[in-house]
């Protein structure tokens, strides 16, 4: 029986994804790692699994068949990438020897084993890591962290990890289906992609563990609690615990202010961003355009407005007259009934 690992990403993240994967294997040689790519490659790039971490690749296109363009139109890119994980997880389920499966999401670095959440998952079928592990006591922190929490979810859904038996395959059935058709980022009736349904796993589901080690899912909206510490042995510990994984999130600008705010003068947390920026510049392919996703655009290249897709997502009616609203009879379409696509 092995142990199987994934991720989800589109083509523009590949190089993130490329850093978890090498320190994953760095970490896990024996492990399977799956890439579940919903994209397709930008002209004249092609991914050679020979040359990568990856041992398996899946695309959303062998994962939903027919339906996967009209069902995809209906999310953007961070929706789509995260609606395909729950069917991804019954896939990987139904494959021969499949022990435990864990989900990473591919702007994380494995910094420690895995082997204590492969220990658990003997006793416990679902294991997750919550938002927060420990109250924030400065009022900035909790509009920052708590609060946010109580908009987006509970649990970083960077992270997931199940033992492949009767109680996570009902959960995966579950999540599959709510993915399928809400996982959208509609804050304003109370829903986020894949996290905010993951609320419920403690109330549906038995056998949930509820992961608080400080070394796992380390990012900054926890930060304001996780002093990290380099010693001289070189191991990064976090609360005198052993780093396991560092979840990256939002690399740039936005990142950067909130891990300034809450590492201040954990001059430790600097260098593991420093260390992740090198990765990710090591593992990027030129040949890929920046926020390339073929799903991005219409097949003319011209982009497709988010309130478009939300227009055909609620429309069964245009669902059913354009089963390829990719096509550039549906954008046509747009520009003559709507003022959705500015300068038509």
């Amino acid at each position: 029986m092995k142990i199987h690992a994934f991720t989800s990403f589109s083509f523009s993240y590949l190089n993130r994804a490329r850093v978890l994967a090498s320190s994953l294997r760095k970490q896990h040689a024996d492990w399977v790692i799956w890439a579940v790519i919903t994209d397709h490659p930008p002209p004249g790039f092609s991914l050679d699994i020979a040359e990568e971490d990856f041992d398996e690749v899946i695309t959303a296109d062998e994962l939903f068949g027919d339906v996967t363009e009209p069902w995809l139109f209906c999310h953007d890119i961070v929706e789509a990438c995260t609606a395909v994980k729950g069917r991804a997880l019954l896939h990987i389920m139904e494959q021969p020897d499949v022990e435990k499966i864990i989900y990473f999401d591919p702007d994380i670095a494995v910094f420690g084993s895995m082997q204590p959440v492969v220990d658990l998952l003997n006793d416990w079928s679902i294991v997750l890591t919550p938002h927060q592990t420990t109250p924030e006591t400065e009022e900035i922190a909790v509009r920052d962290n708590e609060i946010t929490s109580l908009h987006y979810g509970t649990y970083n859904l960077g992270f997931l990890a199940v033992r492949n038996d009767s109680e996570a395959r009902a959960f995966a059935d579950w999540w599959t289906a709510r993915l399928y058709t809400w996982c959208v980022d509609r804050l304003d009736i109370g829903v986020f992609v894949d996290q905010k349904w993951c609320n419920l796993i403690p109330c549906y589901f038995d056998n949930v563990k509820v992961l608080r080690d400080p070394g796992y899912n380390v990012a900054s909206w926890n930060l304001s609690n996780r002093k990290i510490t380099i010693p001289s042995s070189g191991s990064i510990m976090v609360n005198d615990l052993p780093l396991r994984f560092f979840h990256f999130t939002k690399l740039g600008p936005i990142g950067d202010t909130m891990t300034e705010r809450y590492a201040k003068e954990n001059f430790e947390v600097h260098e593991v961003w420093a260390w992740y920026r090198r990765e990710v510049e090591r593992f990027t392919d030129r040949s890929i355009p920046n926020g390339w996703w073929y799903y991005g655009t219409f097949r003319d290249s011209s982009p497709i407005p988010k309130s478009v897709r939300e227009l055909y997502r609620h429309r069964t009616d245009l669902q059913k007259t354009f089963p390829n609203p990719f096509k550039i009879e549906f954008r046509e379409w747009i520009c003559h009934h709507t003022d959705l696509i500015k300068g038509s």
